[in-house]
């Protein structure tokens, strides 16, 4: 899964729209261990970095993945459509404030003011549309494989069975 999220994001694609948020959606949701809920997509974003480059906003972006995975513990307690949405669509949004501003407090584009800020994440309003796009149709493809697969194959229902994954 690391791999495929990592092979993901170096072949061509529009920007943003990739599936490391919801593969950090559904770490958070499935994984019991949560260190390995927070690793999961870390270890396919380094991975990728790795040939992609590092930047200075790596952790704000890192930062955000984080906090994606803590939507899907919400995601955990009780598991829907409706939370795989919001939980998509809040992991999207923790994405684009955290990076974004990253953007406006490391580099020089935008003067360092509420009118920069402000600046700042209007002009990432492309990539926000895109980021929303790919969370969604990434969680709603892995969380709809797991809901087919655990209604195919009982072993996949119980607690344990992440630990396997």
């Amino acid at each position: 899964m690391i791999l495929a999220a990592a092979v993901f994001r170096l072949l061509p694609h529009p920007p943003n729209f990739t599936p490391i948020g919801a593969m950090a959606l559904v770490a958070g949701a499935t994984f019991p261990d949560r260190r390995m809920a927070f690793l999961l997509p870390l270890l396919a974003m380094i991975l990728s970095d790795w040939f992609l480059g590092f930047s200075v906003v790596t952790p704000f972006v890192y930062a955000s993945l984080m906090l994606g995975t803590c939507a899907g513990f919400w995601i955990r307690s009780k598991r829907s459509l409706a939370r795989v949405f919001y939980g998509a669509l809040a992991s999207s949004v923790f994405f684009f404030i955290i990076t974004n501003f990253g953007v406006w407090l490391l580099f020089d584009y935008y003067p360092k003011t509420n009118a920069g800020l402000a600046l700042c994440y209007m002009a990432a309003i492309p990539f926000f549309q895109n980021t929303v796009a790919g969370d969604l149709v990434f969680s709603g493809t892995l969380f709809g494989a797991l809901w087919l697969a655990e209604k195919r194959w009982q072993w996949m229902r119980e607690p344990s069975f992440a630990l396997r994954a």
